[in-house]
């Protein structure tokens, strides 16, 4: 029922898996369509949006959608509509991966004798000042982690247990496996 009302407006869709052509199907026609895979860090002004422009949408529209997402974190455009699936993988799905692993760090804690409100309070201040740091360095975060990793140390023994248990590659997996039902979603809109 929007497509009567439409003229030259832009679209920007948030719409997860509903790929540009559907949307432009839907509104007979209409071109000036922006995709936007955002995330849920938006909600307090940390979110990182992935966006992708239909051909022919201009650069004063791709100027309006981007000024629109950096309103609530940054934004990264891609130049092919298929690489949403590997943003919505990365960071659209990313927070629930930070959050499951927050969680474990929580239970550990708990289990080693902190209380929940220590157990919290550390795993959340560690989370974010990694990340902060992270963000803050121009090196690889492989480097960042060998420099915490001392020969011999706690941190080698715990980074031993996850090698050993593969959870690097497990990881991977899970992340492939997210832009894989990206697709499979994508698709399954595609037939409405």
């Amino acid at each position: 029922h929007l497509a009567p009302l439409l003229r030259q407006q832009l679209v920007l869709s948030i719409a997860a898996g509903i790929q540009a052509t559907d949307i432009k199907r839907w509104l007979r026609g209409h071109e000036r369509i922006v995709r936007a895979m955002p995330n849920t860090p938006s909600l307090v002004g940390c979110g990182v949006a992935g966006l992708y422009a239909m051909p022919g949408v201009s650069e004063s529209d791709k100027h309006d959608a981007e000024s629109i997402l950096a309103a609530v974190g940054s934004v990264l455009w891609v130049d092919q509509e298929d690489m949403l699936h590997a943003v919505t993988a990365i960071s659209g799905s990313g927070p629930a991966y930070v959050f499951y692993f927050i969680e474990s760090m929580q239970q550990a804690g708990i289990e080693l004798g902190l209380s929940v409100a220590q157990s919290r309070q550390l795993s959340l201040q560690t989370f974010a000042g990694a990340s902060r740091l992270a963000s803050a360095s121009d090196e690889d975060a492989a480097v960042l982690r060998a420099r915490v990793t001392s020969k011999g140390g706690t941190t080698e023994q715990a980074i031993q247990v996850m090698e050993k248990n593969e959870i690097k590659s497990k990881i991977i997996a899970a992340i492939h496996a997210s832009s894989q039902r990206s697709q499979e979603m994508s698709d399954e809109y595609s037939k409405i």
